[in-house]
């Protein structure tokens, strides 16, 4: 999660695919290099599996949530996007993909 999130920052576009898993992959740009975008913050609120919040399933050792707030400013105005995100780990050696994500209500 964090590694995505300086992506951003850092407009590291090739990164951002390459973590992106491909079931769920956009295949256009991901990022606009025209907009001015400045990120500022990322809070991480919790990471679902760790915090063990369903204690009557076995955990699911490949795959996790993420709920985060990334604060940013996009022509001099701050915004805030609060999503729920769900990773996915695969692969030899296993590494973790971003699958999707939602906006909590």
């Amino acid at each position: 999660m964090r590694s995505r999130y300086t992506a951003y920052t850092r407009g590291d576009e090739a990164y951002l695919k390459e973590t992106w898993h491909p079931s769920t992959r956009p295949a256009e740009a991901i990022l606009d290099p025209q907009e001015k975008l400045q990120w500022l913050r990322l809070e991480i609120k919790s990471a679902l599996r760790l915090r063990k919040r369903n204690v009557e399933s076995a955990p699911v050792e490949d795959a996790d949530t993420v709920e985060f707030v990334a604060t940013f400013r996009v022509n001099g105005r701050a915004h805030r996007l609060h999503e729920v995100s769900r990773f996915v780990r695969e692969g030899t050696p296993p590494r973790w993909y971003y699958l999707d994500g939602h906006f909590p209500g």
